[in-house]
């Protein structure tokens, strides 16, 4: 399906032209992924609010609000003074006031603080809730959106790195690592140094400068900033980009939420034993089912990671003697005390990853959550310790998907004679094509001519071996295998020859797949925003918006 969107330009309105993929035809999709995309209520076991309509959510808003009992308050006391440090717009803070009434929901996303934004999907998962609540508020309901920044992660590693194109067409990595930065920390308790600028310097020395690189430049060095703590750059980056449709930022950081959150902390401790069977249980559900298990979940398993004096943070095992000792074993403690700590100090504590959405929707009014394809698989694990702790499961949504293919990229699609979808076979699989269609067909004929007259000689000699012995004929087997392997790797050698003399093919298909399918994924999982803010400026975010069709389930193609 083909669709048209028009878009405001610089000077003028622009039409893009979107088609959608389904994520079965992505190779590395998961199974349990693709299975819930295909038709999510025939996942109901797992996922007891699947909808199959993103206009059914709103039929959920009622039990949402029943169940919901956080002081709105002190939600949104917390929520004004994060946002207002980012740098709130007038419209975020109307939403967050908006936030304190009991007839209001939440449409939530989140991801980790990447470098910069990260990847592209975290645009778009913002992006998505943005949508999914002002299509709610066009219904006549009340809905805000809001970004949950994962400060609490200690994986830092996960989010020092970040992907441009550069201006030779290659993928340029850039990573930022501060000198003082211990390997436990939570991503919120690092802070920029001097180290930051010459990430900034190596991104702007990298990218073809064009009329909206001064606006890039502002937009990066106006919130990374050295003194700066890692998940607050991220969120006055993300504020500037999105604040103009009232995106609220969450840190789940920050104290007061910390102390919303601890009836959460309490039971889920008293009934960790409970979890951890019921978890297992699930496991060998979808084992059985085909499905895979996203966490492992063992019989020391425990739901909350402690959060030591000096900032590390570490995970809390089960001893063969009942008792609870942190990865360092540098602390010991029984159930009685860690229910006594999270309820007095909670500060002490943050959620594993299956208890971390059911904190996020204790302290949120969630009416539905923006996820990737992994959170949607973890949420088939997750759901247990929804019910366990007596609390509705929320609604889980996969993000809006998009791979944006500019004008001299489909151009070079047209001229090859390749679809996008193409791409997923990689450059290796497709430069035989190109190389006979458009270079040595000559030579790429006697190649497929050789390898022809091979096995029909071999053939021939096979059938007189088998009269005589048919050892001989096994032995034949293998040395032809052989052969074909050599003729195989020549002509692979032939075809890289042919398109690395040939500079301008070599340019066009290597700066395409750098652009399409950078390190061999999808362009939203490594590519940063930035590389599309210098080619077309802020109005880029504005063309995402306008590209999401929350019906639909696929990953959508926008040609600029």
């Amino acid at each position: 399906m083909t669709t048209e969107i028009a878009c405001p330009g610089v000077d003028k309105t622009i039409t893009l032209r979107a088609e959608s993929l389904q994520f079965s035809e992505i190779p590395g999709q998961s199974k349990l992924f693709t299975a819930y995309q295909n038709d999510p209520t025939s996942l109901r076991r797992y996922y007891p609010n699947a909808v199959s309509s993103h206009t059914e959510v709103a039929d959920r808003i009622p039990e949402v609000l029943a169940n919901y009992t956080a002081d709105r308050n002190v939600l949104c006391n917390a929520l004004r003074d994060t946002n207002l440090k980012f740098g709130a717009t007038q419209k975020t803070l109307e939403n967050i006031e908006l936030l304190r009434g009991s007839d209001t929901v939440a449409v939530v996303s989140g991801q980790q603080a990447g470098l910069f934004t990260g990847p592209l999907y975290t645009i778009y998962k913002a992006l998505s809730a943005v949508q999914m609540a002002d299509c709610l508020r066009g219904r006549g309901f009340k809905a805000v959106p809001v970004f949950w920044v994962a400060t609490e992660d200690h994986d830092f590693e996960e989010v020092s790195n970040t992907f441009i194109v550069g201006k030779k067409g290659g993928v340029v990595e850039l990573k930022n690592e501060p000198k003082r930065c211990h390997d436990n920390w939570p991503v919120g308790y690092v802070k920029l140094d001097d180290s930051i600028k010459e990430t900034i310097d190596e991104l702007f020395h990298n990218i073809a400068p064009t009329e909206f690189t001064d606006e890039l430049r502002s937009l990066v060095t106006e919130s990374w900033k050295p003194g700066e703590y890692y998940g607050d750059a991220f969120g006055v980056m993300l504020t500037r980009l999105l604040g103009k449709y009232g995106l609220i930022v969450l840190c789940p950081l920050n104290n007061a939420l910390k102390l919303l959150a601890a009836p959460v902390y309490v039971e889920a401790i008293k009934r960790s034993a409970e979890l951890v069977e019921a978890l297992q249980k699930r496991s060998e559900q979808l084992v059985a089912d085909g499905f895979p298990a996203q966490v492992h979940i063992g019989d020391d398993y425990f739901p909350l990671f402690w959060q030591a004096r000096d900032d590390t943070r570490n995970s809390l095992k089960k001893s063969k003697d009942g008792t609870f000792k942190t990865k360092d074993g540098k602390r010991e403690f029984s159930l009685h005390e860690l229910a006594e700590i999270a309820a007095h100090e909670p500060t002490r504590f943050s959620p594993s990853v299956v208890l971390r959405s059911v904190v996020q929707d204790y302290i949120l009014p969630t009416i539905c959550y923006f996820g990737g394809g992994a959170e949607i698989s973890y949420f088939a694990q997750s759901g247990e310790v929804y019910r366990i702790l007596g609390r509705p499961v929320t609604t889980i949504l996969h993000r809006q998907s998009f791979s944006f293919v500019e004008t001299k990229h489909a151009k070079t699609l047209g001229r090859y004679g390749l679809r996008f979808d193409d791409l997923f076979k990689g450059i290796d699989d497709l430069l035989p094509g190109i190389v006979e269609q458009h270079l040595n067909k000559d030579t790429a004929k006697l190649f497929a001519d050789v390898e022809e007259r091979v096995n029909t000689e071999l053939h021939k000699l096979d059938a007189g071996l088998l009269q005589i012995d048919p050892t001989l004929s096994d032995s034949l087997a293998k040395r032809r295998r052989r052969i074909i392997y050599h003729i195989a790797s020549l002509r692979n050698k032939f075809h890289h020859v042919q398109v690395r003399k040939d500079e301008t093919i070599n340019r066009q298909i290597t700066s395409m797949f750098a652009a399409l399918m950078p390190n061999g994924h999808l362009q939203e999982r490594s590519l940063n925003i930035g590389y599309f803010i210098d080619r077309y400026g802020i109005n880029f975010v504005d063309w995402v918006y306008r590209a999401i069709d929350l019906e639909d389930r696929g990953h959508r193609v926008v040609y600029l």
